[in-house]
């Protein structure tokens, strides 16, 4: 082969490598719950930034401590977009000429650019709490989805709780099984600071539907279970923290009607706490109330994350058709 083929194949190569590079989708990168906001100093420092902090910074419900909702990275206008990759969400905020809202998706960037342009401080903010609900839907939607993604890789067996519940959920290896009973069935993970757990059960649906107090009914059914997680010492089973009411709301899930509560757990006579977060499944096709779990204990790290991890698992779910 002479000099000028050699150069020729060479340029070839070169050319299918950069192809390749530029038609592939980089690998998402960042922390879990991790933003970046784009912003001047002038505008991160006051009002406009306020807004933002009270919208993608405030606590996190149901938790034993205070978490932002997200974590915020603050980078300069004139930053690039694209050389901020330690987020899978980037916020650009700005004065410009018009006012415009608009969400970007690029697969060559794989996540989400929200850009809020306004022609004044006012319009800014203005736009800022229009939006933010559905920003804030769209980036949590999008780590769950990362999770799930991950979590893909190395599953248990479903086997023992399709047979058991008729569903299928996407439960990473790591968990193992710590109780099974006729109708219920809980799973625990050791971490290094503390573990993480999920419960699933069934109930008839009369059971949770019986009169107005629906909250006061999960409530009661959660303590009721709880005497099958315990403590070191006697009499020192999980009841649901009395300190504050949980959370409460409606959702659908897999299709169905279910409430979501978000709250705190104890163990009575003791002093371990945490937080959870429990679906019931209004599960008509076949007669029950299908519950699923969450909740950790991680007394000296951070809960926020390990809660977003047990609610992708649980969104995960997909009950057999009858």
């Amino acid at each position: 082969m002479n000099k000028t083929h050699f150069l020729c194949l060479l340029l070839s190569c070169l050319l299918v490598s950069c192809f390749k590079k530029e038609t592939q989708p980089q690998p998402v990168s960042g922390k879990t719950n991790t933003i970046s906001i784009i912003i001047d100093d002038q505008l991160w420092y006051g009002e406009v930034g306020d807004t933002i902090r009270n919208k993608f910074a405030s606590p996190v419900l149901g938790l034993t401590q205070e978490e932002p909702l997200f974590t915020i990275n603050q980078y300069p206008a004139k930053l690039l977009e694209g050389f901020v990759t330690d987020s899978r969400s980037i916020i650009v905020v700005k004065k410009a000429a018009t006012d415009k809202f608009e969400i970007k998706h690029s697969k060559a960037l794989p996540h989400h650019t929200f850009r809020i342009y306004g022609k004044s401080i006012d319009d800014i903010i203005c736009s800022i709490e229009l939006n933010s609900a559905q920003m804030i839907k769209m980036i949590r939607d999008a780590e769950i989805q990362k999770i799930q993604q991950d979590n893909s890789k190395a599953l248990l067996n479903p086997a023992v709780i399709k047979n058991k519940f008729h569903i299928g959920l996407q439960i990473p290896v790591g968990y193992e099984y710590m109780l099974h009973k006729k109708n219920f069935m809980w799973l625990k993970k050791e971490i290094i600071s503390g573990n993480t757990s999920l419960l699933i059960y069934q109930i008839p649906i009369s059971r949770l539907t019986r009169g107005s107090d629906i909250v006061g009914n999960i409530v009661r059914m959660r303590d009721s279970v709880g005497r099958y997680i315990k403590g070191r010492e006697t009499n020192t089973q999980m009841i649901t923290g009395e300190a504050y009411a949980p959370y409460f709301s409606n959702t659908i899930l897999n299709g169905r009607k279910t409430f979501e509560t978000r709250g705190t757990w104890e163990l009575k006579n003791d002093f371990m706490t945490g937080p959870f977060i429990n679906y019931a499944i209004i599960d008509e096709a076949y007669n029950r109330i299908l519950v699923i779990e969450g909740f950790c204990y991680s007394p000296s790290n951070q809960e926020r994350d390990l809660m977003l991890e047990l609610e992708a698992i649980i969104k995960s779910v997909n009950v057999d058709k009858r």
